[in-house]
């Protein structure tokens, strides 16, 4: 059964930095593109970033230059690094893997976690 658990989330204030976590077990993510999408209060969930099996990244723009997305594979783990952040990165945070292997850039991410609360405060 595939499982995705994030966490890092919390409370900080804006220009802080938080370091989200997504732990993957159930198959060999490694081979798979990875993402973390984020859906804030009466907004619908977007994309934030997203790494390829080979660690190709891609973001939003909005998030460019002070979000990372990386992988450690001998973990099964994939990171955000989200620094300078503002109020509007205010929502929860969602982990997700691509089902099909080795496919990039992926826009079907099928398998997610629960999320975590990342919350700036002015």
């Amino acid at each position: 059964q595939v499982q995705l658990v994030e966490s890092g989330g919390g409370l900080v204030q804006a220009g802080g930095s938080l370091k989200l976590s997504c732990a993957a077990s159930g198959r060999t993510f490694s081979n798979y593109a990875m993402a973390w999408f984020r859906q804030a209060p009466g907004k619908e969930r977007e994309f934030v970033a997203a790494i390829s099996w080979s660690h190709m990244t891609f973001y939003r723009d909005s998030v460019k230059g002070r979000f990372t997305v990386s992988r450690d594979k001998t973990k099964s783990t994939v990171y955000l690094q989200m620094n300078s952040l503002k109020p509007e990165d205010t929502a929860v945070y969602y982990c997700a893997a691509d089902r099909v292997p080795f496919r990039w850039p992926s826009h079907e991410y099928d398998d997610w976690g629960q999320g975590t609360q990342v919350t700036v405060s002015s």
